[in-house]
């Protein structure tokens, strides 16, 4: 890459590490890297250098100390920095200070994050999604005119774009504005509303991928169904959910495959809230496949946020999920043995690798094994006045058996609870 390359913005990331009394889990050089991982997954901006600066308590106005401030200044205008990301929250009088004082742009995480969202984002419900948020955050600080939001480029404009406006008409544009993309956004959500209806009538059982950010989970998405998503070494490289219709290897048992949006720690709440829809698959699932790449030095760290954030989805604890241990290949032979050795003595863990294929087949194996225990059979009772009822569980394929009496049907199904849950509902 070229020393200026006019087309990119040139970004230094900054982690600010508050010296804290409790135990932090993660190390400040792994969140640092984390931070320019996420600053790579931004287009359009070349990373041309990274701190970790210590902090004994944020200054309110400036976040940084005074020498701490000078210092940066220095390193900014050697390295000819246009954009500083911070990563943590910075509230808008900091930003104002600190763009002031070193004569940059500063974008915070969650700025970050929404940015990277933004350009993403490929669903027409995702953009909304992400634009709300967008919205909502702005209109905490204000910084530049929400008008740069029409998104002529893929970003949302906390990077460049026009200058301060009037506040208060800023703020009622941006109301106006949200109120807009909520109607829109109900008509979206209803249509999805339809589509999982019309899949619920599909008698597979659905299986969720859920993991951190860049875990792997798209990468073992495309092996197990042969799809073609974007699977790169990146954080957020897939955001809209995907599903699939794969066939589990000998049993023949066919499933619904829903590869999610990855998980990261620290999430901005404003995303939290806006892509609930999105994991609304993982909400519905049979099983769940928490994709860990276990390579990483911050695996228990990210498996943990990952529990958090299902937590507060309201995945409950009689979901069956396996834990799938990915990126093998990327271990010690010494390392990889032991893995591997630990997955096959605990129930419902798998080691594996996506790329290589290693593990795969036992975990397809329990996967088939897993969902065909979830059925259980039943004797049902239908009076001839009950035949939408009758239709669905023979459209549903979950009759065994049937016989008719002088009532009406004695039926033998085999099925899943979900699909009891929905026939209790007709």
């Amino acid at each position: 890459m070229s020393e200026h390359d006019p087309a990119l913005t040139r970004a230094w990331v900054l982690h600010p590490d508050i010296i804290r009394k409790d135990e932090q889990t993660r190390t400040p050089a792994h969140a640092l890297e984390e931070a320019v991982a996420l600053g790579e997954a931004m287009p359009g901006l070349e990373i041309v250098g990274a701190d970790v600066v210590r902090l004994k308590k944020p200054h309110p106005g400036l976040l940084f100390g005074k020498g701490k401030l000078d210092e940066i200044k220095e390193k900014l205008e050697t390295n000819e920095v246009e954009l500083v990301l911070i990563d943590g929250p910075v509230s808008p009088v900091q930003q104002r200070n600190l763009e002031k004082k070193w004569g940059v742009k500063i974008l915070d995480r969650t700025g970050l994050i929404l940015e990277i969202f933004s350009d993403r984002a490929r669903t027409r419900e995702g953009v909304l999604q992400v634009e709300m948020a967008a919205l909502s955050y702005q209109r905490t600080r204000l910084v530049r005119a929400w008008t740069h939001l029409e998104r002529q480029r893929g970003g949302l404009g906390f990077v460049g774009g026009p200058g301060e406006t009037q506040i208060e008409a800023d703020r009622r544009a941006i109301d106006e504005q949200l109120v807009r993309l909520r109607r829109q956004l109900a008509k979206v959500v209803k249509t999805r509303e339809l589509h999982r209806k019309s899949r619920a009538k599909v008698p597979f059982p659905i299986v969720a991928l859920v993991g951190y950010t860049n875990a792997g989970k798209s990468t073992l998405f495309n092996r197990l169904t042969g799809a073609d998503v974007m699977a790169k070494d990146m954080l957020f490289a897939t955001l809209d959910p995907t599903m699939r219709k794969v066939e589990l290897g000998a049993s023949g048992l066919e499933v619904i495959m829903s590869d999610t949006v990855g998980f990261i720690s620290n999430l901005p709440t404003e995303l939290v809230a806006a892509f609930r829809a999105t994991l609304e698959e993982v909400l519905s699932a049979d099983l769940i496949l928490h994709v860990r790449d276990i390579a990483h030095a911050e695996t228990d760290a990210q498996a943990q946020d990952v529990k958090v954030i299902l937590e507060g989805l309201g995945i409950k604890d009689e979901t069956p999920m396996f834990e799938v241990l990915n990126k093998v290949d990327l271990l010690d032979p010494e390392a990889a043995q032991a893995v591997q050795t630990q997955a096959a003595r605990s129930e419902g863990v798998f080691a594996v690798s996506s790329l290589t294929g290693v593990g795969l087949e036992e975990l397809m194996q329990a996967v088939s094994v897993a969902l065909q225990g979830l059925k259980k059979s039943e004797a049902l009772r239908l009076s001839f006045a009950e035949g939408r009822k009758r239709a669905w569980l023979f459209d549903q394929g979950v009759v065994e058996a049937e016989r008719q009496t002088e009532e009406g049907y004695t039926l033998k199904v085999r099925w899943t609870a979900r699909q009891a849950d929905q026939f209790s509902k007709l």
